[in-house]
């Protein structure tokens, strides 16, 4: 897939109401940005730590589906959880995420999000279970 399939794929979707884009990939990482703005703050007028987390979720996600054959089988979040060690209002935020394990039935994420300055903003650690289709 590329990114422009990816990026497709999720247009009409949470992925495209949060305004993910997919920017990179390789054989163990994926990258996403997200523009922070009032659709994703909290009422203190900062980004809310769901939208990390579902920005989290998504990243490791497709970087899991990258890795197994979509016709085949279903990639689905089995645990997220995360850490918001920072806080931001505006601008883009960058998830990049690193497979940390590449199990026949789970894949384990490492997920830094930051801001455009390279600021954490949060870690999180994804499991997704691979299951096949029927």
């Amino acid at each position: 897939m590329t990114l422009e399939q990816i990026n497709e794929l999720c247009k009409d979707t949470l992925i495209g109401h949060l305004e993910i884009e997919f920017i990179a990939f390789g054989s163990d990482y994926i990258k996403a940005k997200m523009p922070v703005n009032k659709k994703k703050h909290q009422p203190s007028g900062i980004l809310h730590g769901g939208a990390s987390l579902a920005m989290a979720e998504t990243v490791a996600g497709a970087g899991s589906m990258l890795l197994v054959d979509p016709q085949k089988y279903y990639v689905l979040g089995l645990q997220v959880t995360g850490n918001h060690v920072g806080t931001t209002s505006s601008g883009d935020i960058l998830a990049t995420a690193e497979i940390v394990h590449k199990g026949q039935t789970t894949h384990i994420w490492d997920v830094k999000i930051t801001d455009a300055g390279e600021k954490l903003i949060s870690v999180v650690r994804v499991t997704n279970i691979i299951r096949e289709k029927k």
